[in-house]
């Protein structure tokens, strides 16, 4: 009897014994995850909006688990002060400038708080000091968007939708074209004929193309123009030259032109025999005139010759003419 009471002593003993060593592993592995063991400090940050944030949330740095939440109450008129406790081993790596915001483990996950590492300028954080707050995209903003954009992505397919169908019906241009087997027939023509232009037009480029291997080429005519000096010194001479003769020839023209307008006055004498009827009729007069006098004079002159007073004169005169 007492052996079996001994027995039952021990085996409750030992599960007794199992229980708290399990008990205590319990609270160490606890412990452990909260980091309720480790040496740490405490810092603040004060939110707008903590989305869901719970007291013993991670705290996370460069994808490390360096501290959890330790509390959440309000502050202000509507704000939120989240104090969390971070590992005295990450404090070195936390600088004054470093930012922290809310998010979540993966899509719909826990949420936690990650900070950002500030620049190395700056100093360490100490305990009690103040984060600031980097505003992010929170998952139901998130969520909106992507109902936002499912909507649009439907209102898109529907819109293709009613676009397939006209192309099939017809409707439209790009429907016509699809149909209309006459506007098919003529936008390929417009094609070939855009083929046929751009052909010619890189026939045109090659012969330009040549041409201008025929100018820089240095026996021809162009090449020596534009490269040898004193041909170009006669040509510019030359040009020179009929520069002058235009302006002669200017110049003569417009003195002419003065002539002509004198011509057609009546203060000068060509002008004057020219446009007044009156003077050409006198002009007339004594050009009559004077070939009546002519004529009176050689009746004169032959009745001369037949006078015997003359008569002597002009057959010396004659015979003179005679021995010459």
């Amino acid at each position: 009897m007492k052996v079996a009471d001994n027995r039952l002593k021990v085996i409750v003993g030992v599960f007794i014994l199992l229980g708290l060593v399990i008990f205590v592993l319990g609270v160490f592995t606890l412990g452990s995850q909260k980091k309720t063991f480790i040496k740490s400090i405490s810092l603040n940050v004060v939110f707008n909006d903590v989305g869901g944030l719970k007291e013993g949330g991670n705290i996370w740095y460069a994808g490390v688990k360096v501290g959890t939440i330790k509390k959440i109450r309000f502050y202000g008129s509507s704000q939120v002060l989240v104090t969390i406790s971070v590992e005295q081993d990450a404090q070195k790596y936390i600088h004054k400038d470093a930012t922290a915001s809310i998010s979540s483990d993966g899509l719909i996950g826990n949420k936690i708080i990650v900070i950002a590492a500030g620049s190395l300028k700056a100093p360490v954080i100490e305990d009690g000091d103040r984060l600031s707050v980097k505003t992010s995209l929170s998952t139901d903003e998130i969520m909106k968007t992507f109902q936002v954009n499912n909507r649009n992505l439907v209102d898109i397919t529907s819109d293709f939708k009613i676009l397939a169908s006209n192309l099939v019906d017809g409707k439209g241009t790009a429907g016509a074209l699809l149909s209309d087997q006459q506007l098919a027939s003529s936008f390929k023509l417009i094609v070939e004929n855009l083929k046929n232009t751009s052909a010619a037009t890189s026939q045109l480029a090659a012969d330009l193309n040549a041409f201008a291997k025929t100018i820089n080429r240095e026996d021809g005519l162009a090449n020596k123009m534009f490269t040898d000096t004193l041909l170009f010194a006669k040509l510019q001479a030359s040009a020179d030259e009929l520069q002058k003769a235009s302006k002669s020839a200017s110049l003569l023209t417009e003195n002419l032109s003065k002539a002509s307008s004198k011509l057609n006055q009546t203060d000068n004498a060509a002008g004057l025999l020219l446009n007044d009827q009156q003077s050409a009729d006198q002009m007339r007069e004594i050009m009559k005139n004077l070939e009546s006098s002519s004529t009176n004079l050689n009746e004169n002159l032959k009745a001369l010759q037949s006078n015997f007073l003359f008569r002597g004169y002009f057959r010396k005169k004659a015979k003179e003419e005679a021995e010459k």
